[in-house]
């Protein structure tokens, strides 16, 4: 699509939206939280989102900023879908974390597409892990969640060191993936019964990969 194009869709949705708002401030449209109301709605964040998608997908080098806006707008017509269809109600938190998880979904697909956008890593990392404590909030206590985000964080500057990119390693991110880990392990120690078992499954792998690992020395003395 030329970028003509894009701007005359643009212009026309943008003109659309400005004489709705009108009717609605003049009262002409009634009830705005209608469900045929909620309908539009939905349509409308689905077009927008589609378009940005769209200006992306056709331009992924100079439009790589549209994947945000495009994801956002496509979240919302899917809450909006959802709750049309009667299946938003006492679900609020595994919506709420879709939702996070489609905007986070969008930062790692810029970068995915421009690794010298590392940068996407972290706010990527940090919407996911939000969306993940957002699910689990409803099924843990404050202290277990807490831990979570604290070893999402970790995992997330963890990442922005071992991923590829242009400029190298960010050895940097070390430091705040350590800090981070490290307060993470102790929140998580206040559940003394949990942190029991992790130490348990984790000195058994440690056992394990002890008995297992290549005996490089013993084969060298063999041979």
């Amino acid at each position: 699509m030329k970028r003509t194009d894009f701007n005359i869709i643009w212009g026309i949705l943008l003109i659309v939206a400005g004489i709705l708002f009108l009717l609605q401030t003049n009262g002409f449209l009634g009830d705005t939280s209608s469900f045929a109301w909620q309908i539009v709605w939905a349509i409308a964040f689905a077009a927008a989102g589609l378009a940005f998608a769209w200006r992306f997908l056709t331009d992924r080098t100079g439009a790589w900023w549209a994947a945000i806006p495009g994801s956002v707008l496509l979240g919302l017509a899917l809450l909006l879908t959802l709750d049309l269809l009667g299946l938003a109600e006492g679900n609020a938190a595994w919506l709420g974390s879709v939702f996070l998880g489609l905007i986070g979904l969008s930062f790692w697909v810029i970068y995915f597409t421009h690794r010298e956008f590392w940068w996407a890593v972290i706010p990527g990392g940090v919407l996911l892990t939000l969306a993940l404590v957002a699910l689990m909030a409803t099924w843990y206590a404050g202290e277990v969640v807490g831990s979570i985000f604290f070893f999402g964080m970790a995992a997330t500057f963890g990442l922005v060191y071992l991923l590829p990119t242009p400029f190298g390693r960010m050895t940097w991110a070390l430091i705040p993936a350590g800090v981070l880990a490290v307060l993470g392990l102790a929140l998580l120690m206040a559940f003394t019964a949990i942190f029991e078992y992790i130490w348990a499954v984790v000195l058994i792998l440690v056992g394990l990969y002890l008995l297992l690992r290549p005996r490089g020395g013993e084969m060298r003395k063999h041979s």
